[in-house]
């Protein structure tokens, strides 16, 4: 499940507005503000999972272990073989 904290790490990672995300998950700029608040809101799931793969389509890995959350940007494949 994706976090709100996640979301604007990921987010900044993309250096991606929330109109941005929201435009690429095809979720409501509403819906998204809800999902990136501290406050508790109550978000739908199908609302989470199209943020997720809309972060995943873009290179984003969210992390989550027993210490922690985060967030991975992966290097492009064309930059990967370069090196």
């Amino acid at each position: 499940m994706i976090t709100a904290r996640q979301s604007r790490a990921a987010r900044a990672l993309l250096g991606w507005t929330q109109e941005t995300l929201a435009d690429e998950a095809r979720v409501s700029l509403t819906a998204l503000k809800r999902l990136e608040s501290e406050n508790g809101f109550e978000v739908y799931e199908s609302t989470r999972d199209q943020v997720r793969r809309a972060f995943e389509a873009a290179g984003i890995v969210l992390l989550s272990t027993d210490k922690g959350e985060g967030v991975l940007l992966l290097h492009e494949r064309t930059e990967r073989k370069s090196r």
